[in-house]
Order: C-alpha cells, then sequence, then structure tokens
C-alpha cells in the first residue's frame, strides 16, 4: 500500500511541475482533495470556448472549416503551374535549349520551331492540371455549401449553417444518419446511457460501429442541454493526425475539471448511426481536423528501374558530350584549314572579320547540342507514364484478382512501382489475417486446469464450407432480410474502401448528406425508395452497416457437454459457500471464466429493433417515431400480464404482472428508480440460510439483503448484434453465449448479462482498461452484482498474465496448492494449444477492496486530466492495478489458413525469394503455422535464438552460425552478382534445411546497430526466419535492416493496423483487404483480398510489367541514339556546321509522332512467356531478380548495335549518291525514310507477341509518316529557308533508287540483330525462350490449378 501510495504522489508532483508558470491555479475536486492542478499554456494547448457573444474572438485566432484542397486560384494558375512544371529536370532541359537556341551565334533551328515540343509539353499538362484543380474546386464548393445546425445567441435557437461558416467553439446538433462536419467534443446524445453511435469507414475502413461517449457529468441529463447553460472551458493538445489519441479536459467554472479522451471525440467525416440527435462543440476546423491532417500525399517510391534508368541516361549526356566536342574540334579545324580565303558559307561579322577557329568551335559546341538533343530520351517519362497505366488497367482487371465473396478487385494506390513486382527477393508477411483468414474460431478452453476439448466442435470445423453464393449464405440465417442487407453493404463498401485520395470522405459525406437532406425535404421519399411506409425506410435505414466477424463458423459454437453439465449446476448458492480463505469451488471458477468471456471486451450489442432515445424536443417539430402500429402494440404491451424472473429458467408468462413503472421501463421509457434490496425469495433461496451462510465470508460472497431489481424481459440471443473491433472478442463473446452467457447490453455504465442459470445479471462497469501492445491485455473493473464487490477481469496474453498471478504464500496450503495447481495445468494447456496452432489468451481474475479502488481511482482520474505524458502516466495507473490476478483459465482459438496459402509458399520458394514471418504472436504458435503454410518444412532444423542481453545475443548467434557450418549448409549464399546459380529450396532440402525463430525482445537485441550485420549474415544461411513477438515498430526495423544491409528488393505485406509501418518501408507494400479494417490497404501500393493472389501478381504481372518496361526503355535508347547519330555522321560533310541534312518538321515529328506510338504499345502488350507458363514454371521469375532484361551489358549493345546501324543507314545512301548533284534535303530523305522503317522493323524483331493491336499501329504508322512528309513536302514552299523541301518525297517516289535503297538499307542495318535473335532461340534458348514452348502442353488437370 505504501508503494502505491508513493505512486499516487508521484502524479501529483509531475502534474504541479507540468505548468511552471505563474498562471497555475489550484481547485478542489468532488474527491474532496486540494491539490494543485497543470498550469495553462496558451503557446502549446489550445483553449475552447463556447462561440458566444465575447467569447467569439478567441475562436476567431483559429481557422475555420472551410477547405481548399486545390493548388491554384485565377489569377496565381499560370505563374504557379509554370514554376512548378519547371521544376522537373527534362522541361529545365528543353528551356535550355529553347533559350540557347535563341543566341544568333549558336541558333541550329528556327526560334519558334525549337520551342515547340516545349509548349506543347507544358501546355497539355497546364490544361491536365487545371482541369483536375477545377475538379477539386467544384468539389470543395459542394463540401463547403453542406448545412448544418448551429447554436446562435441572437435566434436563441440552431439555425442552418454552412460547414464553411462553423467555427471553433460553435455548438452543433446533428440527427441519426448525418456527417460530422468538424472534430467536436461530444455533450450531449439522446441514448438513455450517453452513447453515440458513429460509423468511420470513410476514415479507416472499418465497417462495425463505434461507441462515443458524452463527457463525463453531462450524460446524465435528462433533456437536451442548453448551449446557453454551457459555460465550461476546453483545453486540448493542439491539431493532429494522430485518430487514435486525444487529450484534454474540460474545466467548470468551479475549476473541476473533467479528463478527455478519443471516446469523447466525434471526428469531422464520420457518420452518426442509431442515435436520434447529438450536440457536441468544436475543437478542429477545416484544416486543423484529424481528418484533413491525414489526407496528406504518401510517400512516393522510385522502383529500382527507374533508377537504372537515370544512371544510363548520365552515359547519354556523356555520349552527347563526346559528339559534341568532336564538332566543335572538327568544326575549328575545319576554319583554321581554310588558309586567308573566307569560306563562302562563313559569314563575317560587322567588321569584316572572320571568326577564330578557337571561338568558332566553342559555339559549335552548344549549337550541336541543340542539334543532336534528342539523345537524351526526355520523352520516355512520358512514355513510361503512359506504359504504366496500360499496365494497371490490365492488373485492375484480371479476373484471377478477383474475390467473388467479397466482391472485391485488385486496387492500385501507386503507378510508379508496378515493375518492381518482378523483382522481389524478400516477402515480409503478418500471419494473422495475411496467411489466416482471421476468422477465429473458439476451439477449446481450460479452466481452473481442466482442459476441454470441444470435439463436437471441431467435428463441425472440419466438415465445413464457406457458402459458394449469397443464395447459400442466406439460408444460414433466420433474419434473411438484415443479413442480406448487411452482407450487401459490405460488399460495396469494401470495393470502394481500397484505396482512397485526399477527399474520398467527402465525396461519401455529399453522397450521404445529400440522400439525408432528400428525405428531410420529401416526406415520400422513403415510401418511393423502398416501396413501403415508413417503418420499412426506418428499419433500412438502421441497416447501413454490416456486422464485423459475424460469419457461421465464427458465431456456431457447439459446447462441450462436459462442460455444459458442469455449468448447469451453477447456483447463487456456489457464491456463498465461497471464502477468501479457502480453495474457490470449481463451479465458481467456470462461471466466472464466462462471466469474464461476455463482459471483458468493447463488444458493441445492437439490435435491429428501434432506437432508444431519451425524449422528443418539443421545440423542434417532428413526425412521430412510432407509427400507429406500433403505438396499438404500446397499449397492448401495458395490459399484458407478464413477469420475468431475475434467477432461474424464464418462462413465456409467470402468474405475476408487472408494475406500471415495470411496463414502461420495458418500453424504453426511463424512470429514476432508488436502490433497494432483493428478495431471497427471488433468488430462489430462504432468507435465513442466507444470512447464515454469509457469516464469515469475504471472497465473492453475496450481501446479507438481495437488491430488489425491476424484471428485465432481453430478446433473444439471435436478435442481438454483437459488433466487435477485433474477431478474437467477437469469437469469445459468441462462446460464452453458446453456454447461455449472453451479453445482452453494454453501456458506459452498465453490462448486462443473461446468464440462464442465474437470470440476468448487471455489472457496474466502472473502469475500462482498453489493451495496448505494451501491456498485452485489457481490463475490465466492474461490481459484481451476487457479491457486491469491486472486480477486475483480464484477459491477455499467457507471457504478460502469467507473470502477474498471486503465487505468494496465503497462509492456506490447499489455497496455494490449487493456485500452483491451476497455473501449472493451465500452463500445460497453453503449450498444447500453442503447438497445435491455435491463438491463446488467458483469463484471471482479482477481487480489490472499496479503499484500495478509490486510492487507485484518484492517482488514475489525475492522470486522464493530463495533457502531457497522459499516455505514459496512464500506463503506470493500468499497470498498478493489474496485479496479484487469480487464474482463472485459458482459450485456445483458431484462425484457418487462407485457401492456396501452402501452394503459394512453396511457389514463391521456387521463385528464389525468401519469406520471413512477423507475427505478434507467441512463439509455439507460430512455429506450429509455419509448418503448417510450409514456411518450414519438417526435415528443418529449427534453431531459436534467445537471449537476455545484447552480449549473449551475440553469443548465441555465433553458436547456431557454428552449428549450421558443422551441418554442412554454411557455404556463403552467392552474391547478388551470381544469383542466377542460386541454391534452390529444393538442394537445400536434399543437404542441410534450417530455419531461425526469434523472439521480440531478443530481436530488439538483434536490430541492434552493432549486431545487425551479424544477424543478416545468420538470416542468409537459414531457410526461413519466423519472427514471433514482433511489435510494429520492430516489423518495419525488419525490413529496413534487410534492405540496407542486404541491397535486396522487398515486399511487406499485411492487413492491419500493425502493419502499416512494415509496408511503407519496404519497397512494396501490399495490404490484404480484411477482417481488421483497412488502414494497411489505405497505405498500400497494392490492395489484394487473398495471400494466394500474390502468385499471379508477381509471377505474371510483375514479371511482364519488368520485361516490358526494360526493353522499352533500352528501345528508347536505341531508337534516339540512332536517329541522332545520322545528323552527327553528316557532320564530317558539312564542316561540323551543325547543318542537318533534313527539313526541321521532320526532326520535330520524328519523335513526337512518328515513332512514338509503337514501343508504347509494346510496353503495355507484350509478353514473353505466357501467363498460364510463368504459374506452372515459377523459376522463370528469377530472371527478374538478377535483373536479365536490363543489366549494364544489355545497354551496350544495344547502344553499340545503334551506331552500327545508323552508319549503314547514312552509309547506303551516301555511297549511292555520292559525286551527284543531289541536294540536301533529297540525300535526307532516303536517309529519314529508311532509318523511320529500321527503326519500326527494329521493334517487330524484339517483339515476343504479334497481335492485331500491334500490326495496326505499326500499320498507323507507316501510313501517317507518309501522309504528312506528302503532305508537307506538296505544300511547303518557304517553311524552312534557305532550303526548300518542297516536292522532294514527290520526285524520290517516282523513281526507283528509292524504293532499292528503302529495301537494302532495313535488310543490312537489321541483318546482325535478326541472326543473333534466330541463333539465340535455336542453338543456346534463355530459359525464357525454352519456356515459351511449354504453351499448350501443360497437363489439363494442373493447368486448372495454376490460378
Amino acid at each position: 500500500m505504501a508503494r502505491f501510495l508513493r505512486w499516487v504522489q508521484l502524479c501529483r508532483q509531475r502534474l504541479t511541475s507540468f505548468g511552471g508558470g505563474p498562471t497555475g491555479s489550484q481547485s478542489v475536486t468532488e474527491r474532496g482533495g486540494e491539490f494543485p492542478m497543470p498550469s495553462k499554456k496558451a503557446s502549446k494547448h489550445r483553449i475552447v470556448t463556447p462561440c458566444m457573444g465575447e467569447r467569439e474572438k478567441v475562436s476567431e485566432r483559429y481557422k475555420n472549416n472551410r477547405i481548399r484542397t486545390t493548388k491554384y486560384t485565377l489569377l496565381n494558375f499560370l505563374p504557379k503551374n509554370l514554376f512548378e512544371q519547371f521544376h522537373r529536370t527534362a522541361n529545365m532541359y528543353f528551356l535550355f535549349i529553347v533559350v540557347l537556341n535563341w543566341i544568333p551565334v549558336v541558333e541550329a533551328f528556327k526560334k519558334e520551331i525549337t520551342m515547340l515540343p516545349l509548349t506543347l509539353v507544358l501546355t497539355v499538362i497546364a490544361i491536365k492540371d487545371g482541369l483536375e484543380d477545377y475538379t477539386k474546386y467544384k468539389l470543395d464548393k459542394q463540401i463547403n455549401n453542406l448545412i448544418t445546425q448551429v447554436y446562435s445567441r441572437k435566434d436563441k435557437s440552431y439555425v442552418e449553417k454552412f460547414w464553411k461558416d462553423v467555427q471553433v467553439g460553435n455548438i452543433i446538433r446533428l440527427s441519426c444518419n448525418e456527417e460530422i462536419p468538424a472534430d467536436m467534443v461530444l455533450i450531449y446524445s439522446t441514448d438513455v446511457n450517453g452513447i453515440c453511435h458513429i460509423e468511420t469507414s470513410s476514415l479507416d475502413g472499418e465497417t462495425n460501429l463505434k461507441q462515443r461517449l458524452v463527457v463525463k457529468g453531462y450524460a446524465e441529463q435528462d433533456s437536451e442541454i442548453d448551449p446557453e447553460d454551457f459555460t465550461s472551458t476546453i483545453e486540448c493538445e493542439p491539431p493532429n493526425n494522430d485518430l487514435n489519441s486525444f487529450r484534454g479536459f474540460l474545466e467548470h467554472s468551479d475549476k473541476e475539471r473533467v479528463g478527455l479522451s478519443k471516446e469523447n471525440l466525434l471526428l469531422r467525416g464520420c457518420t452518426v448511426r442509431n442515435t436520434e440527435a447529438v450536440v457536441g462543440i468544436v475543437v478542429y476546423a477545416g484544416h486543423e481536423t484529424k481528418a484533413m491532417l491525414n489526407t496528406a500525399a504518401s510517400r512516393y517510391k522510385r522502383s529500382k528501374l527507374e533508377k537504372k534508368l537515370n544512371g544510363d541516361i548520365l552515359w547519354c549526356v556523356v555520349i552527347l558530350a563526346v559528339m559534341c566536342s568532336i564538332s566543335a574540334v572538327g568544326h575549328g579545324l575545319w576554319l583554321s584549314g581554310g588558309g586567308s580565303d573566307m569560306p563562302l558559307y562563313e559569314i563575317p561579322d560587322s567588321n569584316g572579320k572572320r571568326m577564330s577557329p578557337l571561338l568558332g568551335g566553342f559555339f559549335r559546341f552548344w549549337s550541336t547540342i541543340i542539334l543532336l538533343q534528342v539523345l537524351i530520351p526526355i520523352s520516355l517519362y512520358a512514355s513510361i507514364e503512359f506504359v504504366k497505366l496500360g499496365q494497371i488497367y490490365f492488373i485492375q482487371n484480371d479476373l484471377d484478382l478477383y474475390h467473388e465473396k467479397s466482391d472485391a478487385r485488385i486496387q492500385c494506390g501507386s503507378l510508379t512501382i508496378a515493375e518492381d513486382l518482378g523483382q522481389i527477393e524478400y516477402i515480409f508477411s503478418d500471419k494473422t489475417g495475411t496467411l489466416t483468414e482471421n476468422k477465429m474460431v473458439f476451439r477449446r478452453c481450460s479452466i481452473a486446469g481442466q482442459e476441454y476439448g470441444h470435439e463436437e466442435n471441431a467435428k463441425r470445423l472440419e466438415s465445413y464450407q464457406d457458402p459458394e453464393s449469397e443464395d447459400e449464405e442466406m439460408a444460414l440465417f433466420p433474419r434473411s432480410s438484415y443479413r442480406f442487407l448487411s452482407g450487401h453493404r459490405l460488399s460495396s463498401m469494401r470495393v470502394g474502401s481500397f484505396h482512397r485520395n485526399s477527399r474520398s470522405f467527402h465525396r461519401q459525406s455529399l453522397q450521404r448528406r445529400s440522400l439525408h437532406r432528400s428525405s428531410m425535404l420529401s416526406p415520400s421519399f422513403h415510401e418511393s425508395s423502398f416501396g413501403g411506409g415508413s417503418s420499412l425506410a426506418l428499419a433500412a435505414s438502421r441497416m447501413t452497416f454490416s456486422v464485423a466477424f459475424s460469419s457461421p463458423i465464427e458465431t456456431d459454437v457447439v459446447p462441450d457437454m462436459r462442460l455444459v453439465q458442469k455449468f448447469s449446476r451453477v447456483s447463487t448458492g456456489s457464491y456463498t459457500k465461497t471464502r477468501r480463505d479457502m480453495p474457490i469451488p470449481e463451479i465458481v471458477y467456470i462461471t466466472e471464466f464466462f462471466i469474464a468471456l461476455a463482459i471483458c471486451n468493447t463488444v458493441v450489442v445492437s439490435s435491429p429493433d428501434q432506437l432508444d432515445v431519451k425524449k422528443q424536443w418539443p421545440s423542434v417539430p417532428k413526425v412521430p417515431l412510432k407509427p400507429l402500429e406500433d403505438i396499438k402494440n404500446i397499449f397492448q404491451k401495458l395490459s399484458t400480464r407478464k413477469v420475468t424472473p431475475l434467477f432461474g429458467k424464464r418462462s413465456p408468462s409467470t402468474g405475476s404482472s408487472k408494475t406500471f413503472v415495470q411496463r414502461l421501463s420495458d418500453l424504453g421509457i426511463k424512470i429514476p428508480t432508488f436502490g433497494s434490496r432483493q428478495s431471497s425469495q427471488t433468488s430462489g433461496i430462504p432468507v435465513d440460510q442466507a444470512a447464515s451462510d454469509h457469516v464469515g465470508m469475504d471472497y465473492l460472497n453475496l450481501p446479507q439483503e438481495g437488491e430488489e431489481t425491476l424484471p428485465f424481459e432481453s430478446p433473444s440471443a439471435t436478435e442481438l448484434c454483437y459488433e466487435a473491433e477485433s474477431p478474437d472478442e467477437a469469437a469469445l463473446v459468441y462462446a460464452a453465449r453458446a453456454y447461455k452467457c449472453t451479453l445482452q447490453s453494454r453501456t458506459p455504465e452498465q453490462v448486462t448479462v443473461d446468464l440462464d442459470y442465474l437470470g440476468t445479471l448487471k455489472f457496474q462497469l466502472l473502469r475500462i482498461l482498453p489493451f495496448d501492445s505494451v501491456r498485452k491485455r485489457m481490463s475490465v473493473v466492474v461490481r459484481h452484482p451476487l457479491t457486491e464487490q469491486i472486480v477486475i477481469y483480464t484477459k491477455g496474453a499467457d507471457s504478460a498474465i502469467m507473470n502477474l498471478l498471486q503465487m505468494d504464500p496465503s497462509g492456506n496450503v490447499l489455497v496455494d496448492k490449487q493456485r500452483k495447481r491451476v497455473k501449472d495445468r493451465t500452463q500445460r494447456h497453453l503449450d498444447e494449444y500453442a503447438n497445435a496452432g491455435l491463438r491463446t489468451l488467458c483469463i484471471a481474475t482479482k477481487v480489490i477492496h472499496e479503499n484500495e479502488y478509490q486510492e487507485w481511482l484518484e492517482g488514475h482520474l489525475l492522470a486522464e486530466e493530463s495533457i502531457e505524458k497522459r499516455e505514459e502516466m496512464i500506463l503506470e495507473s493500468f499497470i498498478k492495478l493489474e496485479n496479484e490476478l487469480t487464474l482463472l483459465g485459458a482459450t485456445g482459438i483458431e484462425d484457418r489458413l487462407q485457401d492456396g496459402v501452402p501452394e503459394t509458399i512453396e511457389k514463391l520458394r521456387r521463385a528464389g525469394i525468401n519469406i520471413w514471418m512477423l507475427t505478434g504472436d507467441k512463439q509455439e504458435t507460430a512455429i506450429n503455422i509455419g509448418h503448417a503454410c510450409k514456411l518450414l518444412d519438417p526435415s528443418d532444423t529449427i534453431f531459436i535464438l534467445q537471449a537476455d542481453n545484447k552480449d549473449e545475443c551475440a553469443e548465441r548467434m555465433d553458436s547456431i552460425l557454428a552449428d549450421i557450418q558443422i551441418g554442412g549448409l554454411y557455404e556463403g549464399r552467392p552474391s547478388r552478382n551470381i544469383l542466377r546459380v542460386s541454391v534452390t529450396s529444393e538442394i537445400r532440402l536434399a543437404q542441410f534445411s534450417a530455419a531461425l525463430v526469434i523472439e521480440g525482445t531478443t530481436l530488439a537485441f538483434a536490430l541492434h546497430e552493432s549486431l545487425q550485420s551479424r544477424f543478416v549474415q545468420l538470416t542468409r544461411q537459414v531457410r526461413a526466419v519466423v519472427c514471433c513477438r514482433a511489435t510494429p515498430l520492430q516489423k518495419s526495423q525488419v525490413v529496413k535492416v534487410v534492405r540496407k544491409e542486404l541491397k535486396v528488393m522487398t515486399l511487406a505485406i499485411g492487413d492491419g493496423a500493425n502493419d502499416v509501418s512494415m509496408i511503407q518501408v519496404a519497397n512494396v507494400g501490399i495490404g490484404i483487404a480484411g477482417q481488421e479494417g483497412m488502414q494497411a490497404v489505405l497505405v498500400s501500393d497494392f490492395a489484394i483480398t487473398q495471400f494466394s493472389h500474390l502468385k499471379k501478381l508477381l509471377f505474371v504481372h510483375g514479371h511482364w510489367c519488368y520485361t516490358r518496361l526494360a526493353n522499352m526503355v533500352l528501345y528508347f535508347f536505341y531508337k534516339n541514339l540512332v536517329y541522332v547519330n545520322l545528323l552527327f555522321w553528316y557532320q564530317f560533310f558539312c564542316g561540323f556546321s551543325g547543318t542537318p541534312m533534313t527539313d526541321y518538321w521532320s526532326l520535330i515529328l520524328f519523335n513526337l509522332l512518328y515513332t512514338s506510338v509503337p514501343p508504347v504499345i509494346y510496353g503495355v502488350l507484350d509478353q514473353d512467356v505466357p501467363a498460364e507458363v510463368l504459374m506452372y514454371q515459377p523459376e522463370l521469375y528469377k530472371s527478374g531478380q538478377r535483373s536479365e532484361p536490363y543489366v549494364s551489358s544489355t545497354f551496350w549493345i544495344n547502344m553499340i548495335d545503334g551506331f552500327y546501324q545508323s552508319i549503314v543507314c547514312f552509309a547506303i545512301p551516301y555511297f549511292t549518291y555520292r559525286d551527284t548533284d543531289i541536294g540536301i534535303y533529297s540525300f535526307g530523305s532516303p536517309i529519314n525514310t529508311s532509318i523511320f522503317f529500321v527503326i519500326v522493323l527494329h521493334l517487330m524483331i524484339e517483339s515476343n507477341t504479334l497481335t492485331w493491336i500491334h500490326s495496326a499501329i505499326m500499320g498507323a504508322s507507316f501510313l501517317v509518316y507518309f501522309t504528312i512528309s506528302l503532305a508537307f513536302g506538296a505544300t511547303c514552299v518557304l517553311c524552312n529557308p534557305p532550303a526548300n523541301p518542297y516536292w522532294v518525297l514527290q520526285n524520290h517516289m517516282n523513281g526507283s533508287l528509292y524504293y532499292l535503297i528503302c529495301i537494302i538499307t532495313p535488310i543490312v542495318a537489321l541483318f546482325p540483330r535478326f541472326m543473333f535473335r534466330v541463333l539465340q532461340r535455336s542453338i543456346f534458348p534463355t530459359p525464357l525462350l525454352s519456356a515459351k514452348f511449354l504453351e499448350g502442353r501443360i497437363p489439363a488437370e494442373q493447368r486448372s490449378q495454376l490460378t
């Protein structure tokens, strides 16, 4: 106790030192003690007062609720857009060329022609940006002009205001199904328990409803709060983007403070559900709301190929510099070789002097840069964007990546890294929900050291099959209409909830708000929409949310008959015979165990019937909530004689009638009642017996007098809907319900459990200690209705609970033996569950005295009222209470593997991909799941790395490395440059294979900077790595360390919020749209529904995307070089004057139009290997890991081939027209045509597939080239001075020599490449080339299993 008091004193000292300023104040709390309160820091914290009268000046300091997501205005659009565009290196390069060409001494083209490409690019991008921004502007305008109800002091009532006019401090009233316009603290709800249900799917993708609570002290109001009477002040933290945290306090006029948390905050973008009306005060508005602060753009990821591309562009710059230097030197030599006579082509300056050779060479260097500018493939970036769009389109529309049960397909959140899917070397996978279904099924339990196997339930699971169609699923539910609507909405939401841009939740807000406004304006709206009366419309409006974790496999639990027989013998007498200093009876263990399963959670209990409201507002006219039929039923209920006994089995009717007050209570009308004692006759125990049994009892004992409570007639269990935030909670609640311990309702003050053998029990809910990753447990503090004592129920990981058990000697040998026996047996059962691959949880309890609880509560309230270091103080408070627990038992929950996971992992291994499992589960469970999914092989030697400190961790890693060396594996993995001969998993199994398992505590030591290299070296020698008990931060650190040390391509895949950091750190992040919301999906680069979809996503689409893009990039380098070289070769015959042998327009259009489309189509549609072959032979994926399509040698071979082809295309026309009087453009025309044929036919040789689309595009390219060239030659008389391209092409086409050049030149130029491809395919084919011949030869039975 002394230690506890010192902790409370420490909390006080922290709070008193919080402000440190002279403005600190003191207040007397309702607990009667005086202590210093934190001082206010206006510079750090936000102070919110009701926005009325003089207090409006305080709110004016904060931003209003107007949002603006646009970049531009009419005035700044042009300068700002140009400024942003010129931040791109490509545009700056073009601008430099344009400016350079305006200098007369280095001018190579006409100034207007040089400006054309840059002007066209800037104009197109500006139009695109303008249209996109205008769309944002229209959406912003619609959102800002939505209407909400804001209190006006002038009008003394709520008035309609636009969202944009809402300010911090405004008091707002919202109705059911209305969107929340700003972040506001809840100060009133029509719910009798002060609860507001909200839907947060627009923020986090979670479809289950969340509960928000009215601020303490305001929930007890019987009528709507009057804004005029609200004079309290709110002090809270500054705006931030943390959706799961809110720190602050509300200070009344008497200086009394009440702590505020996220449970009191309604976030902008959420929707009010199942609550008639709520009132709140705005604390954050507009861009300061948490939703808007979370709309920042995601981190830009650059693909590996893009990094390689940038390096090769630098080589192109070097080649360009060399060419320009040669031209400069050659031009200087040309000038100096003319002697004293001035050449005819050289124009003297104004003084009649000729230019010096040195200065002439310098100027020619820059003019040659203008002439050969196309060598830098700036257009390649635009082409890559088009190719990636096409690739993403085909990925998203792949039916094999569509999940019919959830009606969801793959979604792509990143358009920049699709090609990285073809080069993955390491996969880091979560377990729960990623490898497994995340459908938690109650399998086994251990209570008081006795294990209950639930064999019948196991048989049910073995024979269970998911419904293949919606009709089959409908047949499983008795309330088909409700399930159908819920399930239908779930499907539609999942399709649209994968990836949202920065304003997606606003779009949903607008749609739902419009629907709500339409229904208000048109009374017949619901009738016309739903085809029924108001009751049907009201029912449909309540069915707008889906019930998570409610599939039949999760809800239908077959109880163990031995446990049922024991549980059926429970009675209140079981508790009265229990003493603190004596062993606890097994029946009490069982009862408390199932009570803990039912109430130790945050499950929301909902029902499809009418809303539970306090009263109607007389000041606001409304349509009656109940139709005439319901009113008729009310009078029938008032006249019906019914009574439901509190204990014992209920019967439809008994001989007693309810009082008038009781019948009103049944109808949802709240009547103030005073606590009274229940007669012993109601409980079935004689008064004398109860009194005698109570003498000397101190543990879980009944009071001497029973408490009289109103009979409660609850709906049947099938009418209740459980909405849990995690599938574990739902599974335990359904398991308790299977044993007739049914969670009936939950309010902020009370939890009602229908215990069939004891009747309805109402637990006063004192505190909820929520789960966190540090404590790894959650607890509830309640007042037990049978004993009137304060009891703590705790559930959590065995590693957390087992260390908190009360094992000190009690002075009673029997009690000590019982505790030890229960602990030892339960631990043995936990190990068995873990070895069977079940998820384990421990259930424990503790009884505390009133004084101890009040002392703890005093310190805890201080922690809740603080703003600084609140989390740390609350964590310390929780730890102080959760100790000396009594172990009740343990549960084993099965999370089944997803379909196709073992086969997928096996094929990923064959593809040379290393797979790591990063999970928060215990070691035994992780190992078992690893074996089940074939991540671990039965022949693997499993090394478990455990250490208590860093030095021990280093020694243990050295020991494992030595053991592996002895086992024969330590030969060192090949380096990445010889990955071609990487040892496959099959070879390792034939020799020696090992796996590494490391626990979270040891992982922290292994990730230390001094041990990272050694840890990575160890992991390279094993077949698989399993990291268990890993925190979210450790997951991201593991991925980061592997990327840094091994320089490999990584992929992280997960489904929960704890996987977000890992997904963001990896080269490619993939989210699974599963049972745990959409946090992982929203931050991922790709979102899928099944782990098995990785096969086709990587093996087929990843391979295709990388191969296509790599080949297209190489083709672009080749295409630009071969064309630019023609201009360069001509400089040797024109004195390096920078003169081209073709007209300027042909130079511009050649890359801009003639040859731009075919490579894009090639990059989108080319298939080097069919999809079924890639799926059949995963080993083909290794070519992408080795970057075979795009290595340095391939790049330089393409460049050398480009030099050769350009020489051929120049030499053949040159020697043909040598010593003739042919004109400059007449000489350049056949060269231009020949190189066009060479470039297009070169692409056909490199193409792996030729479809009608390829043929049509190439044919169109030929048609466009000749059409424009002929039209230009026929109309351009004086458009290209001093030469004239008029009728040049027409004259050439009248003779046979032109056709002969255009035929011979491509043949000679392409013959070496054509022969190389022929010999490669026939004599020394690569594995990819050989695999093409497998198409059509795959057995039919194996072909059906490839998808």
